[in-house]
């Protein structure tokens, strides 16, 4: 046949899309064109399929050889391309074969990935996990072809037959029935390393408004802000927050390896919640993302896991605002010129700060050198709707030396226990957890008791609390009904819950 079709993915952020590769091989003067809106990557490829083919001891077809990377408006990049394309060319100049029957699926139940060295050889090409994640996503039951150092990594992705290639020669053997590719296999877990790799909640002595407010965050999915002096706790509790959520099902950790691959870090599966604490001089690009060709920031790499904003007023304010859209959509967009690239970022925030430029304010025994214009100017770099999707906002005390002789307090273990049978109420109910209920869903599951809501209303004019305000001290009543094993939030659940909006103590 002169014309061949074949299957492989195209990545836009961690969504891959199908591409229809099409070779057709016709008479005419010598020519090769690659065409589909390729980079230069993709373009750079002719010259590896004509050299691989070659070195793999096949002939390269003297005519007209047109390669089209479908559909035309997706913008194609990187070298995993160069596999399907040269099996292509071999397939459209009947050089190969494909054998029928005895078990071998026909040729549209492949999805090929590999890059080519001019010996033939397939190399590894980038995020294999992500390939694989779309793959099973979109085509259940593929077999999907990849280099080795790719395949056992792919492998992890249930749903999925994943063949390892080492050459273009390999796959026209498996193609031909000579010598099937050997199905490849997910390396073994090392093993829950949980208990010996996360901080216990007992090494923090006293704070006890501080490690309620972080069970009510770790149990309802809330965001946290925790402003005190030097010294008080609040990096120690928010590095203990991992060890209160649950573990990671296996889609959520997948998700997890497959951001660590599309930023070129090494691939770690565990079921750990990720942990990312970028320091204040961070940029703009390395918080939400970006580059040349995009990747992920750290609030993607936060995803399904905790990030921790310590100085939380030291970062740049077009920073901070740039998380107002994540946290109420749990996703960032990056806009190019080409494309429009989505990353998921559904993190729990966690934030500190002093309550003043020198950190001294209020602390009992070491005076504050901050004037109060000082001190507003230093605040006023937290905007308003900034604070106000932030769920708890807590003032942590100064502790003095009597916290040394007191007794360890309550550790991870039992306090993730009631975390999770919280969440199980809540997914049971709404199928989500109250951090993530929509306005219609408040009013819908935030049943109050007549007291709460005259408590509620007049909290609101007190302070003049936007709507935003009032759904996320509903939210976070909710979690504490839910932490009771009540179903009717009440008016000790409400004024907890109001509380937890006085980050300046007051």
């Amino acid at each position: 046949m002169s014309l061949a079709i074949l299957a492989s993915r195209a990545l836009c952020g961690l969504d891959g899309f199908a591409v229809r590769v099409e070779v057709h091989v016709g008479p005419g003067l010598p020519a090769f064109h690659v065409v589909g809106l390729p980079d230069t990557g993709v373009r750079e490829s002719r010259e590896r399929v004509r050299s691989a083919i070659i070195s793999s001891g096949f002939e390269f077809p003297a005519g007209r050889i047109t390669a089209n990377l479908a559909p035309a408006d997706l913008p194609k990049e990187s070298g995993r391309f160069d596999l399907p394309i040269a099996l292509g060319v071999l397939l459209a100049s009947g050089q190969v074969q494909p054998e029928s029957g005895a078990g071998m699926p026909e040729l549209q139940h492949y999805v090929f990935a590999g890059e080519l060295s001019l010996t033939g050889a397939i190399v590894a090409v980038g995020a294999p996990l992500a390939i694989a994640l779309a793959v099973a996503r979109s085509q259940p039951g593929a077999h999907l072809v990849m280099p080795p150092d790719c395949a056992g990594i792919a492998a992890k992705v249930p749903g999925l037959v994943v063949l390892a290639a080492g050459s273009l020669f390999d796959v026209v053997e498996h193609f031909a029935g000579r010598a099937p590719l050997a199905v490849a296999h997910a390396p073994a877990p090392v093993g829950d390393l949980a208990a010996h790799t996360l901080p216990c909640l007992s090494d923090v002595r006293g704070q006890a408004q501080a490690r309620r407010a972080l069970e009510v965050a770790a149990a309802g999915g809330h965001s946290l802000l925790m402003a005190g002096p030097p010294g008080t706790g609040k990096s120690m509790l928010a590095h203990r927050l991992p060890g209160l959520l649950p573990r990671l099902c296996i889609d959520y950790a997948l998700e997890v390896a497959a951001l660590a691959g599309i930023n070129g870090q090494e691939y770690v599966f565990t079921d750990l919640p990720p942990f990312r604490a970028p320091h204040h001089s961070a940029s703009l690009p390395a918080l939400v993302g970006g580059g040349m060709r995009p990747r992920p920031g750290e609030i993607s790499m936060a995803h399904r896991g905790v990030l921790f904003l310590d100085e939380l007023p030291e970062f740049e304010r077009r920073v901070l605002e740039s998380l107002r859209e994540p946290l109420e959509t749990g996703q960032v967009s990056i806009a190019r010129a080409s494309m429009t690239l989505t990353f998921p970022a559904a993190f729990q925030l966690v934030a500190a700060m002093n309550p003043c430029p020198c950190g001294w304010l209020g602390h009992k025994k070491i005076s504050c050198t901050c004037s109060p214009d000082r001190v507003q100017k230093y605040r006023d770099k937290l905007s308003g709707p900034l604070l106000d999707r932030v769920d708890l906002q807590i003032a942590l005390p100064a502790v003095d030396a009597a916290w040394m002789e007191a007794p360890p307090g309550e550790a991870s273990e039992p306090v993730r226990h009631r975390v999770l049978l919280c969440r199980q109420r809540q997914q049971a109910r709404q199928g989500k957890l109250n951090a993530a209920l929509s306005v219609p869903e408040i009013e819908q599951y935030c049943v109050l008791q007549a007291g709460a809501k005259g408590l509620l209303h007049r909290s609101m004019l007190r302070w003049s609390w936007s709507a935003r305000v009032v759904h996320r001290v509903l939210r976070v009543a909710r979690t504490l009904a839910d932490l009771a094993g009540e179903e009717i939030i009440a008016s000790v659940h409400i004024a907890e819950a109001i509380q937890y909006r006085q980050p300046w103590g007051s």
